[in-house]
């Protein structure tokens, strides 16, 4: 089968006919440095193709247009009685077109063109929807320059802007589409997560930049301004904000659910508009700087490296700068896994410096970030040394001398592996920053474990209820993340490296590949 990557020439990003082809690299301004040609390996890469048709041929066979599949009982379900929004077609379709499965693309397309509908008279998530949905739609435009998507991609935009509607100009939560109500977040009254709020900027932007309206720009951009005017000292971010006064709540703080994706996007917003926007840039370092000085620990036994949380109570935080209410807990999310690329990849600007970069290129804060980045992703891997080779939801660390470094504490819940992503993008972008061969084999290791142990035989893959249990367990559920993120990383790792270089492109949280560009818009913010 011919694989190939599409891309529209404008933006400045050109097609790539085949994998060999020479990509054309943006002018880089802080570094200077020529990412290096890697090439593909086939056998692996196409593996990772037949993963996904797998995965594919069972939602499209027995769920097609539903948001969710369930491939043990064979069957979708949706997000509202009301009908499918697209989910998992509009998570999946951009994977579909870089790995070159015409024939699959070709029939999601016509279900977007004549199906998809956002006329829908229920709530949505707000972070959920434009990260997968909206993101989606987005992306495949990008890559397609097919016009049904961003018609597609305005309408739902247009939708989501109602939950700009709060009085700080935080997004709210939910939105019902049809009515434009927008709640926050039912848990926790009069508030929503900082995660989900600052995890819209990207898309909304972009939608900006091909429309050339500003609403989209100004709205999204307001929620960083709140934050930042609410940043405290040290500028880690509490999971929760009052959505009226725009101020933190008393709440946890961590780097994983309601906060990651936060820091994430503090980078990706700046690499979006070919680092223009330098208030983005300072954010990033100063989190990070907090993080190295509050978060970071190591096990005694091995010294592998994690991020810490800090657990609180839910009150009203009158004064969050006074962090003595806070303790340490030995506790990371799966989801943490995420920022060894993403420290790795701050470090080069972006991917602006050299295969695998220089030390003259890195400062001294690049240096720490970069060795960090390492050693976390060596974390996220020794916790995939399970029965399965799975890694946990969550995993606990020693803090005192054992025989062990980490352990799984909570069976019911903690043991499980949901198809998550963000260990293999980072494996993703230490391989593509670095050429080291170790990333390659440490993402095979993990796509082997996930095919063995998660692939169900008649169609589609599920989540393992215990990774340290064999023979495993399934829950019914094939997340759509699986097929946007998860098979799209591990098709990026083994791919030739001028599909979608780093350095023409970010991906959203959802593993959405935007073009980088110069913003025409002036913004009030930076």
């Amino acid at each position: 089968m011919r694989q190939f990557q599409r891309a529209r020439t404008r933006d400045g990003v050109r097609p790539f006919d085949e994998f060999d082809a020479e990509p054309e690299h943006a002018a880089r301004p802080v570094l200077q440095g020529g990412p290096a040609k890697l090439p593909a390996d086939l056998k692996k890469r196409d593996a990772v193709v037949a993963a996904f048709k797998h995965a594919w041929m069972g939602y499209e066979r027995d769920a097609f247009g539903d948001d969710d599949y369930h491939p043990i009982r064979k069957q979708g379900s949706n997000l509202s009685f009301t009908g499918g929004m697209g989910y998992m077609i509009a998570d999946a379709i951009d994977t579909m077109y870089i790995m070159g499965l015409d024939d699959e693309y070709k029939r999601a397309r016509k279900w977007v063109a004549s199906s998809l509908t956002f006329d829908r008279d229920a709530e949505f998530s707000t972070f959920e929807t434009t990260i997968r949905v909206f993101g989606g739609l987005l992306s495949t435009y990008y890559l397609s320059g097919d016009q049904i998507f961003l018609t597609k991609a305005k309408d739902l935009g247009d939708r989501l802007m109602f939950a700009f509607n709060s009085p700080s100009g935080l997004a709210l939560s939910s939105v019902n589409f049809k009515t434009g109500r927008a709640v926050g977040d039912h848990g926790f009254p009069g508030h929503i997560s900082t995660a989900e709020a600052a995890t819209l900027q990207l898309e909304f932007r972009y939608l900006a930049h091909l429309t050339g309206n500003t609403t989209y720009w100004t709205a999204s951009e307001k929620v960083i301004k709140v934050i930042k005017d609410g940043l405290m000292k040290p500028p880690l971010v509490p999971i929760y904000m009052d959505y009226t006064t725009g101020k933190f709540s008393q709440s946890d703080i961590r780097l994983g659910s309601r906060a990651d994706s936060y820091y994430e996007y503090l980078l990706k917003d700046w690499l979006q508009t070919s680092r223009t926007e330098g208030v983005y840039r300072e954010m990033y370092d100063d989190a990070m700087a907090a993080i190295h000085d509050n978060l970071v620990q190591y096990t005694p036994k091995s010294h592998l490296l994690y991020t810490a949380e800090m657990p609180s109570s839910r009150s009203t935080c009158a004064d969050c700068a006074r962090r003595s209410h806070f303790q340490k807990a030995a506790k990371q999310d799966h989801l943490v896994c995420f920022l060894g690329g993403s420290l790795m990849l701050g470090a080069t600007d972006g991917a602006h410096a050299d295969v695998p970069p220089t030390p003259e290129q890195l400062g001294a804060a690049a240096k720490r970030d970069w060795k960090a980045g390492t050693e976390l992703i060596r974390t996220c891997m020794e916790t995939h040394k399970t029965k399965t080779g799975l890694s946990p939801e969550i995993s606990y660390f020693r803090t005192e001398l054992a025989d062990d470094d980490w352990y799984i504490k909570n069976r019911a819940w903690d043991a499980r592996y949901l198809l998550r992503p963000e260990t293999v993008e980072s494996l993703f972008l230490g391989w593509r920053l670095t050429g080291d061969q170790q990333y390659r084999d440490w993402g095979w290791q993990v796509f082997s474990a996930i095919d063995k142990h998660c692939k169900i035989a008649s169609g589609g893959y599920a989540t393992v209820l215990d990774v340290d249990e064999l023979p495993v367990k399934h829950d019914d559920k094939m997340e759509t993340f699986f097929l946007a993120e998860t098979l799209k990383y591990l098709y990026l790792l083994f791919a030739d490296s001028s599909v979608l270089p780093l350095t023409d492109v970010v991906f959203n949280t959802e593993a959405h590949p935007f073009p980088v560009f110069k913003p025409t818009i002036r913004t009030g913010f930076s």
